[in-house]
């Protein structure tokens, strides 16, 4: 009949499939609540499994390891799943609320809760999907060593523990910038070569490594092209000044780039300068680091030449207090000394060595200030201030360098042990400074050296020994500088001692027992600095009047000195620098002349002074002609002083301190304004009043104190 054909069902087959939907789908609904729990634990699995995968990545990034890709990809979809999963669980619990309020028959729950039953079994089956992926044998690769340029480096003894913590800090995110500070030739160039060097057998993730020193001319276009754009190590050796990375077109280190600057300096100050996120002193060597040190560059041969030997470098080896360049340097020249007597020299020199100063003993600030200033170092400045502040901050750059040591008195230093040491051993054991310097201090000596074997000596210093007499005529063409202080038994100077020594700058005979100058001491027309503090001299000699170049004139605590020859004072018209405190003259009449002295130098800008009589100003002070120049002014126990008026002729003073004066009533007395300046102390910056029990006013009339920012006082009556 055309085109007829049949289809038969079997009524079995169609309500078996119905009965498996609706069965399927009020799964959904029935075990949605037990679904949701199962999704919880599934979720919870998947968490710990991501922890589990992200620690061994984190330990293989330590160990210089690149994350594989497809690690990194599922760590992303852990993290997208978790907060997919944490949405549903947040429905769902609306959704049961909504159950609760509405009632199970209710068609707008029934439809709802068979949606998010479906989702949340197949977000249970995503999420166990995603575990069976996070099953990983291998989680990172090695990655090839970026180029490295190899660097010539010799044994190291002793900087181990140094070399981890660096390597340590390379492997933190978070330290982007990594400073080696400490001493000079104590190891910091060597760390970091050692650092270079390593990064060409260890793998990492740095896409180049870049090492440059810092003090000789720096390739900043070779490196910006290096770092363009890559994740980089620069390693930049012997730094003195703070860099502005940006302003080089360097990107600083930080998390996000993931790069590293490694520097060496001998500054703290410039680690912060530069950012560091991490500081590390490289430190002296333990003594059997420096010993072990000494000996591979003394040589088996030498140390077992003769039984003294081993003993005697032991001795040297201390002297060189685990500085690793001293050990070395000290090390190789001694490995051709193969006699007792050549090492005993080599202990002698260093044991006597203290640049001018002897060990341990600290230096005031001012006086290094005032040497370099007599000696010809500072004196780029008209203004004496100045000139003392580039001194301070010289002495400053050293401290932060490491060459010279704090102490407890903010106003005094210290050489550093070894610093001192190595210089004495250059300058007079070898090249161009050889027996231009002559230091023994602390040497016990009783008889000045052969002066003839020193007679292109520049600087001698023969502090802190027991010298009881100098005599002669020494030839000493260059010498510019002569330190005899704490020379206690040194009781005589010879006429003729001072008579060829025409370029003597400084000239310092502090705490000995010197009662007489020679009168040939008008020979030393170079003069500028002169120390006799402490001493028992009882009158200077007329003919210092030849002093004229002198700028400091230091008689602290000069007891017997009973007077100073009329017109002595103002024919050193170049005086910078007086101290005169507690001489033997104070408490004696007729000081008038003296300060009126004293008031006619123009440069003068120290005055240090215990005049006793000085009270009576309105005397005299009309032919006082300025203290124009003066700076600071410090007076201590003036008996009978009343009153400081002269001090309007001082119109630039910044520093004050008046201590132990038991007459004085006024700092600036009535009267002043016909004698001097109407405003008095408009510069001063630091004025100190103590043990002053008549004191009733600094001033009868009210001062402006533009600039003050200290006042101290202590015992004053009001």
């Amino acid at each position: 009949m055309g085109n007829i054909f049949s289809v038969s069902f079997s009524t079995e087959d169609i309500s078996g499939h119905c009965c498996d939907c609706a069965a399927s789908q009020a799964n959904y609904i029935c075990k949605l609540e037990e679904n949701q729990v199962t999704l919880r634990t599934e979720l919870q699995k998947l968490r710990e499994l991501r922890n589990d995968v992200s620690r061994k990545v984190d330990v293989a990034k330590r160990q210089q390891m690149k994350r594989l890709d497809q690690v990194q990809g599922w760590l992303s979809r852990v993290e997208a799943m978790e907060t997919e999963v944490i949405q549903l669980i947040g429905d769902g619990a609306e959704t049961t609320g909504e159950k609760r309020l509405c009632g199970s028959c209710c068609p707008k729950h029934y439809i709802s809760s068979y949606k998010l039953g479906k989702k949340v079994v197949r977000k249970i089956q995503h999420v166990v999907t995603l575990m069976a992926d996070g099953r990983f044998e291998e989680v990172a690769d090695s990655v090839p060593p970026a180029p490295v340029e190899a660097l010539p480096s010799g044994p190291t003894v002793g900087l181990e523990s140094a070399f981890n913590e660096i390597w340590r800090c390379i492997g933190e995110e978070n330290v982007g910038i990594i400073s080696l500070y400490g001493l000079g030739s104590v190891g910091k160039t060597t760390l970091l070569i050692q650092i270079n060097n390593h990064f060409l057998t260890t793998s990492h993730n740095f896409d180049v490594v870049i090492w440059a020193v810092v003090s000789r001319t720096l390739n900043v276009d070779e490196i910006q092209n290096e770092v363009w754009e890559k994740r980089f190590v620069i390693l930049l050796d012997d730094m003195w000044e703070q860099m502005d990375l940006l302003e080089l077109g360097i990107p600083p280190p930080d998390q996000q780039n993931k790069s590293k600057l490694i520097l060496t300096t001998r500054s703290q100050d410039l680690c912060c300068q530069m950012g560091a996120h991490k500081k590390i002193q490289v430190k002296s060597l333990v003594w059997k680091d420096s010993w072990d040190l000494f000996q591979k560059y003394v040589g088996e041969d030498t140390l077992n030449s003769d039984p003294e030997i081993s003993e005697l470098a032991e001795m040297v080896a201390k002297e060189c207090c685990g500085l690793p360049l001293a050990l070395i340097t000290i090390g190789r020249a001694m490995a051709s000394k193969a006699t007792p007597q050549d090492w005993k020299h080599a202990i002698r020199v260093l044991q006597t060595s203290a640049s001018k100063f002897p060990e341990a003993v600290t230096i005031s600030k001012e006086r290094l200030i005032y040497h370099w200033i007599c000696e010809g170092f500072l004196d780029e400045f008209d203004d004496m201030i100045e000139v003392k502040n580039q001194g301070l901050s010289i002495i400053n750059t050293l401290l932060h360098a490491c060459l010279l040591d704090e102490t407890s008195n903010t106003c005094s230093v210290k050489l550093h042990d070894v610093v001192r040491d190595m210089a004495l051993w250059i300058t007079g054991e070898m090249g161009e400074m050889k027996d231009k310097f002559l230091v023994q201090t602390s040497a016990g000596l009783t008889q000045a050296p052969e002066f003839v074997k020193w007679r292109m000596a520049e600087r001698i210093s023969l502090m802190a020994n027991r010298i009881e007499k100098l005599t002669g005529s020494p030839t000493y063409p260059n010498l510019s500088t002569l330190l005899l202080d704490l020379n206690s038994d040194l009781n005589m100077i010879s006429t003729g001692f001072f008579q060829f020594m025409p370029n003597l700058r400084v000239l310092s005979l502090s705490d000995t027992k010197i009662d007489v100058l020679p009168s040939d001491i008008f020979n030393l027309v170079s003069l500028q600095y002169l120390d006799l503090s402490g001493t028992e001299i009882k009158k200077l000699p007329v003919e210092m009047r030849n002093l004229v170049k002198l700028k400091s004139l230091k008689l602290f605590c000069t007891f017997k000195l009973c007077s100073i020859p009329g017109g002595l004072i103002s024919s050193l018209s170049m005086l910078q620098m007086v101290n005169i405190y507690r001489c033997g003259f104070y408490e004696s009449d007729g000081n008038e002349s003296l300060v009126e002295e004293l008031g006619s130098l123009k440069y003068l800008t120290n005055l240090r002074t215990t005049i006793a009589t000085a009270g009576k100003y309105s005397n005299f002070s009309s032919k006082v002609e300025s203290f124009h120049g003066l700076g600071t002014v410090y007076i201590l126990r003036c008996w009978v002083l009343i009153n400081l008026t002269w001090l309007t002729f001082a119109p630039n003073l910044k520093f004050l301190t008046v201590e132990e004066c038991g007459e004085m009533e006024e700092v600036i007395g009535i009267g002043a304004e016909e004698i001097g300046n109407m405003s008095p102390f408009g510069k001063l910056k630091r004025l100190k009043l103590f043990y002053l029990p008549e004191l009733k006013s600094v001033c009868w009339n009210p001062l402006p104190f533009i600039y003050l920012e200290r006042l101290l006082w202590a015992a004053v009556q009001s």
